[in-house]
Parts: structure tokens; sequence; C-alpha cells
């Protein structure tokens, strides 16, 4: 039989155990925070019952430690047992070991247990109690106190009491600050994150985020994973579905790791909204059903029932989605699902279920049961979610349109894009702008659809063309703000700088590559979380008006293509008149847009075989020629022998303009909208002329130099010169820019799209900031105009971010181009603009030579 430990050793070792499951505990290790603790357990029990104070204490400590890493990973029934016993200890202790501070420990640890499993008005009126007790003598309980504060702070958020809320948050912040609390004060700036959150400021709640992610970083990485589901949750609000998957992707193995369910199946339903946008049904399906078995075992409704939502939600979308009649089913499963949500007091997560189950029942023809439910549906809050509100704005249109009244429908689109553009504004880095698009996609395809049936002659087409502009490439109509200096980003840019080029040149030498690009990745996910909010873009423009569109054309016409169910209209405006016409089909349209690509992209080496050549190019004419009847031939009576300004479709923004036959020499700009056309129009003359030649580009530094010929009095950067730093000083306040250097679409994060310089990348992202950008840029080599699609046809890439910066015309190519292509398209280009000849005709006469091999096109204002 084994003696027992002294009692004293027995202490010590109970506190060491402790303090290495808070140390666990604080990393989200719960797992081993248990074991730890039941192991002290154990040796206290060993020691029979002891009524010291120190013991005591220590059992109480260790039973509200073991209670909420209970409740963490497995029951909170069993989480709550443990405080029932603590509760009765302090008891025990006499008046002058202040037992009402002990008490006050286990209360709080019950209120956080009751906090995680939804239970808030219960949760706050035992912090109501406590926070008093320790706020008298509020320096000695500084670290308590602190954590109480911001732990009601969180109750307060999920009760809508945002000002309590910031109270308690900012307090707790001044007393953790002012004791050294690093631990406590990162938390607390990461629930401010959740307020601001809660309130719609995306980019502050980023901002908070971020601060708190440094923190921990170095006070408590185990945090991170936590962090990182807030931070997507921000990003689905702003519709940024990819960058959100790829923030919960990266945390669900860390919290996985950690057993912290509450937090894995909080992160499997904010990555189920996610597979939401990105239209993965099944995805959304299996982690929604996943996430509420997890919160059922621990006892939590409130977030069962919010996964449930996930699942329906998943289903409905989906079903609206296809051509087939949904079943009546669905819609009485959300109905009765939205009863239960009430019930907890989810109101705005009730209002989603009830209004997608009115778009079912509208699907169906079910009119009269959809109004009756729509009419139960509450008015938004100021802290309902802009999705939501724009939900209900669907659900109104819809409405309105099967009870015949086009008008009623269009009053709600036009209500739901002012609270959008009221959203919008708000956002702070071009993502954010970017991104909200994807909240309105329905309720402006509604409503230009329905302009679009009813369209009768000029007024109708002119119609048309004032709801395209409404919903269209919103991200142009802002004015960029002057550059907020952030070092940490400006740090993480040089890095990738660096980075990209080692990987590069480890490529080139055959040395291994894997590592640095792994690197570079980590860095750029970074870089992207502080541009969020260190960049805000600046303040909108008015949309243009359809009188104005067309006094600003003068002889030119405009084309505004439109896709409508399973056909391509287009508005052209000429001569201050509107007229739709019918096109072709869109998905075969855009089938051989992909494919004629694909045959540039073929054809741009310098030296291939000429069979291949010739194969090619027979394939590549053939489908320029089709495209040019189903996209062209139709236009012909309305644009006559104008220049065109065009404002594309997504999928169009990579088409060939000028490779159609019936387009070959004509001046063409390509727009992401009128307004930004427009906009692009009104600004000043190409001087002075800076020419850039970067490294790796055959006769790259040859070309630039020949082009002084043409401009004599241009500013020369190129050999060792073209650095990054150089290249953009050179930029800012240029009228002409011309910029021969490899470079890189990144369709994953258009902003950082990136030319090749001698210290490696310059990206998309730092030109978005020059104080006077380039008015004219000529991108002579690579893909660097095309595009990433966004919803909303908001299209980014390294020209896009050019334009939205403020530059006035891009040419670049939208395929690849060989170097010697390349450099004759661009002789024969600048001898024209150095002539006066607009950017639009001189680049239509420069690649009307061999179109195919010159696949550029001039973007912005031509």
């Amino acid at each position: 039989m084994a003696v027992p430990e002294e009692p004293r050793s027995v202490l010590a070792r109970v506190r060491e155990l402790h303090s290495r499951a808070a140390d666990a505990s604080g990393d989200l290790h719960n797992a081993v925070a248990l074991r730890l603790l039941d192991q002290a357990l154990e040796l206290l029990d060993s020691a029979g019952p002891v009524t010291e104070p120190d013991w005591v204490e220590l059992r109480v400590r260790v039973l509200v430690s073991i209670a909420l890493a209970e409740a963490e990973t497995g029951s909170t029934a069993a989480g709550l047992a443990h405080l029932d016993d603590a509760a009765a200890l302090p008891e025990l202790l006499p008046e002058s070991a202040s037992p009402h501070l002990l008490s006050a420990v286990i209360d709080a640890q019950r209120a956080l247990v009751l906090c995680r499993v939804g239970r808030f008005t219960e949760a706050l009126e035992l912090f109501d109690a406590i926070i008093p007790v320790l706020g008298r003598d509020a320096e000695a309980n500084a670290l308590p106190l602190s954590r109480n504060l911001m732990n009601r702070a969180l109750v307060h958020m999920n009760l809508n009491q945002p000002a309590a809320a910031l109270s308690d948050l900012h307090r707790c912040i001044d007393l953790a600050t002012r004791h050294g609390l690093v631990r406590i004060e990162g938390k607390a700036r990461h629930n401010l994150g959740d307020q601001s959150q809660l309130v719609g400021d995306i980019p502050e709640a980023l901002r908070h985020y971020e601060q708190a992610a440094r923190i921990y970083e170095q006070a408590g990485p185990g945090w991170l994973p936590r962090l990182r589901l807030d931070q997507a949750r921000a990003l689905l609000t702003a519709g940024l579905a990819e960058e959100a998957a790829r923030h919960l992707d990266e945390a669900l193995p860390e919290l996985r790791r950690s057993r912290a369910i509450q937090d894995v199946a909080e992160a499997e339903v904010a990555r189920a909204a996610a597979a939401i946008l990105e239209r993965d049904y099944p995805l959304a399906r299996k982690l929604s059903t996943a996430a509420r078995k997890r919160f059922l075992r621990r006892g939590n409704e409130r977030w069962a029932e919010v996964a449930a939502l996930a699942k329906l939600r998943a289903n409905a979308t989906e079903a609206l989605e296809g051509a087939a009649r949904p079943a009546r089913r669905a819609a009485v499963e959300l109905v009765e699902h939205a009863n239960r949500l009430a019930e907890l007091g989810l109101r705005d997560e009730a209002a989603v279920a009830r209004l997608l189950a009115v778009r079912l029942h509208l699907r169906r023809g079910a009119v009269d049961a959809a109004e009756e439910l729509l009419a139960r549906v509450p008015k938004p809050r100021r802290t309902t979610p802009i999705d939501h509100v724009m939900l209900l704005r669907l659900c109104r249109a819809e409405l309105a349109v099967a009870r015949g009244s086009s008008r009623s429908a269009l009053a709600q689109a036009r209500a739901g894009f002012a609270e959008l553009s009221r959203v919008r504004d708000r956002m702070g880095g071009l993502d954010l702008v970017c991104g909200t698009a994807v909240h309105g996609q329905e309720l402006g395809r509604l409503a230009v659809g329905l302009v679009l049936d009813g369209a009768r002659g000029n007024a109708g087409a002119r119609r048309v063309f004032a709801w395209q502009e409404r919903t269209r490439a919103q991200v142009y109509r802002y004015e960029p703000l002057p550059e907020i200096a952030d070092p940490v980003l400006a740090r993480l840019i040089t890095e990738m700088r660096h980075v990209q080029r080692s990987a590069q040149q480890n490529r080139l030498e055959g040395k291994p590559a894997g590592a640095l690009e792994q690197r570079y990745v980590r860095l750029q996910r970074e870089a992207s979380r502080l541009g969020w909010y260190t960049s805000p873009w600046g303040k909108p423009r008015p949309v243009s008006t359809p009188d104005e569109v067309a006094a600003a054309l003068g002889e030119r016409a405009l084309v505004s293509v439109i896709a409508h169910g399973d056909r391509l209209s287009a508005v052209v405006v000429r001569d201050g008149r509107f007229r739709l016409v019918g096109l072709g089909p869109f998905a075969e349209t855009v089938e051989i847009t992909k494919q004629l690509h694909a045959d540039l992209n073929v054809l741009a080496p310098d030296h291939l075989p000429e069979a291949l050549v010739a194969a090619v190019t027979r394939s590549a004419e053939k489908r320029a020629g089709l495209l040019d009847r189903l996209v062209v031939d139709p236009l012909a009576d309305a644009i006559g022998d104008r220049e065109l300004v065009i404002v594309p479709i997504g999928p169009l923004y990579a088409l060939p303009w000028a490779a159609l036959p019936s387009l070959r020499g004509r001046p063409l700009s390509i727009a992401p909208s009128a307004t930004a056309w427009r906009n692009a129009a009104e600004r000043g003359a190409p001087e002075p002329v800076v020419l850039v030649g970067g490294p790796g580009v055959p006769g790259a530094i040859g070309e630039v130099r020949e082009l002084r010929s043409v401009y004599p009095g241009a500013r020369l950067v190129d050999g060792p010169s073209a650095t990054s730093a150089e290249v953009l000083a050179a930029l800012d306040g240029s009228g002409l820019a011309h910029l021969v250097a490899h470079g890189a679409h990144e369709p994953a994060n258009a902003l950082f799209s990136r030319l090749e310089l001698v210290d490696g990348p310059l990206f998309a992202h730092e030109t978005t900031r020059l104080k006077r950008p380039p008015e004219q840029v000529v991108l002579a080599a690579c893909e660097l105009a095309m595009s990433h699609i966004r919803p909303g046809e908001e299209a980014l890439g390294f020209a896009g971010a050019l334009l939205a910066g403020g530059s006035r015309t891009i040419v670049g190519a939208i395929a690849r181009v060989g170097d010697r292509a390349a450099a004759d398209a661009m002789a024969d280009l600048h001898r024209r603009l150095a002539r006066g000849t607009s950017p639009a005709l001189a680049l239509a006469e420069a690649t009307a030579v061999d179109p195919l091999r010159r696949p550029f096109l001039c973007l912005g204002a031509g």
C-alpha cells in the first residue's frame, strides 16, 4: 500500500498541475488540460478531507477548471455538476479568508459555461452579481475582474446590447494594459472585433482582430484558430466566401486537435455558409450535420438549431436554383424550424428561415401562403446582417412580381441597393468593397430581367441601361484615398517580394522552391488581411445617368452586354438614343470564347512549327468568325462604323474583341461599366512619359531604349535600376507609362497580380495607392489585362487595380503574347500615340496587322 505524500508536497504538486493545465487551456488544448486536472484532483483526494484555507481554495480552483474543460470537450451537465461540488466549499472557510471572493470565482465559471451554451440571460444575472463584488478592490482583483468584464461583454453582444458590451470591453482593456495582463488584452481586443462586426463595421472588426492576432502570436497562439473563425465570419458578411473558406480550412484542423468542441462546431457552421456562397451544397450539408451533432452532445440547443438552419438553407438554395418545382415539405420544414428559432430568441435566424420558405412557396406558386408568411417577418434592426436585409428585399420583390406589380418589385430593388450601398461605403479595402456585391446579385438579376422583359423602344432600352449601371462594377465608382502608411503591411510586401524573387532563382537553378512558395502564400494571406482595413478605398461617386453617358460618348457608340437566362442582349447607346438588341446564346458564346482564348495562348510563342501555326490559326479564325456572327452581326445596324465602348459581362472579359472579323481595325475600349468609362474619360493628358524595362524579357531593354527615339524626353527605368521602389516613384505623376516586364495574373487574389522587376514583384496592390496614378499605362508583356470576375461583374486584376486606382486607360494583353509580337505591336502603337492618336485608335491600327498574335485590348477610356 502506497504511503501518502506529505500534505505540503501534495499541495505543491497540485499547484504545478493546475498551472500546466491553465497553460494548456489557454492554448485551447482542453483534452490535455482535463487530463492534468484529473491528476490534480486525485492527488487532493489522496490526502483526505483537509479544511485548511489553502487546500479549500485550491480544490475550488481545480474543480472550476475541470468544469470548463469538461463543458468544452464533453458534457455541459458534467461541467455544471463540478461547479455544484465546488459551490459548497467556500462555506468551510473563515470570514478572514474572503469566502465571498471564492464564491465569485465559482459563479463566474458557471456564468461562462452557461454563456457558451447560449443561456445568456442566466449568465448575465450571475455576472451582474459577481462584478460589483470584485470591483470593490479593482486593483487587487485586476485579473478576475478584467476576465469577468470581458465575458460579460460577450453576453451583452449576444443579447444585442452593444453599448453595454463596449463599456465592459474598454474597462477590461484599461485594467489589462495597466496590469500587464497580455492574454486578457488580446482576448478583449478580439471581442472588440466581434462587437464591431455585430454593428456592421467590418473594417474596424478586422483591425481589432489583427491587433489581437499579434498579441496571440506572442502570448498564446492557441487562440489564433478561434480568431480566424471570427475573421471568417466578418469576411462572409463582406461576401468574400473564398477568403473565408481559406481561413476556416486553416483553423478547423487546429480546433479539432484542441478538442474545443464548441469552436469546432461553430467553425463548421461558418464553413457551411461559405460553401453555400460557393454553391457547394453537399459540403454545406455535411458540415452543418456534423456541427449539429456536436452542439447536441454539449447540450447547446440554440447553436444546434443554427446548424440545422445551415443545412436547410443549403437545401433551399439548391432547390431554388434548380428547374424543378420545390417540394411543399421543404417550405413546411423551414416554417417549423423558424418557430423553434424564434422560441429560442434567435430573431434574425428565424427571419431567414421564414424568408427561405417564402421563396420556396413563391416558386411553387403558393402566393397567398408566401404573403402570409412574409408578413410575420419583423423589420430589420440596426444589427441585422446585410445579407438578411437583402434577402428580405428579394422576397418582397419576388412577391410583387407574383402579384403582377413590376413597379413595386423595382421599388424594393431600388431600396435594397440603397441599403447595400450604405454598407459598401463603410467597407475598407478594395476586396471588401468588391465582395459586398454578392449580396445584391439575385436582386439585381431580378430587376434587370423585369425591365428587360418589358423593354419597348428607346425608353425601354434606356431603362434597361439605367438598371445595368445601378447593379454592376460599383468598385470603380470610388475615389481612392491617399495611402495610409502601415509599417507592418509595408514589411510584409517587402518580404513577399524577396521570397518570390528567391523562389524564382531557385527554380531557374533547379533547386527546391517548395518551402519558399509556401512562405509566400502565408505572407500573401497576412498582407491581404492587413489590406482589408489599412487601405480604405474612398468616397463613392454617383452612378452616371443614361443622359450623362450619352452626352459623353459624342461620336462613339456604347454596347452594354446583358445575360438573362440563356440569352445575351445588349443595349446600344448612339447619338443620344438607346436600342435593345438580341444576341446569341449565352452558354455557346462563353464556351467559344474559352476555346478562342486557348487557341491564342497556343499561338503565343515566337518560334512555333509552321504546321502548328497554320492549324491553330485556322481553328482560331473559325471560332472568331462564330463569335462574330453571335455577338457582332446582330449589332451591325445599331453600331454602324463608330468607335466602340464595350461593357462586357464577366465571362466575356476574356474575349479578344479585336480578333473578331467585323471589329478588326476598329477603335475599341473595354470598360467595367459605363460609369467607370465616363469617370475615366474626364481625365487629362499623357505627359510626362516613363519607359520601364524589367528583367528576363528578350529585347526588353532594347525595346524601351528604342522608344526614346519616339519620346526623347521620357524617363528611362531599366537594367539594375528597375526596382519596385524606382518604378513606383516613376509611375507617380506620369502621363504615359510603358512597362515591359514579365508578370502573372493571380486569380485567387487579384490584387497580388504582379510585374517581375529586378528586386522581385511589383504588386497591383501597391499601384492602387499612388498619389497621382499614371494617366495611360501600356503593359507590353504577359496577360496582365486578365481579370478575376467577382459577383456583380466586379473585375479585378493588375489592369483593373490600375483603373480602380485612377488611371484613365490601360493597354494590355488578355492572352499570352510572344516577345517578338509584343515588341512589334508596341512599336506600332507608340508611333501612333506620339502623333497624338487616341489610345483606342492607335491600338486598333497596331493590332489589325495580326490580331491573333497581338491580343491586346484598350481598357478604360480609350
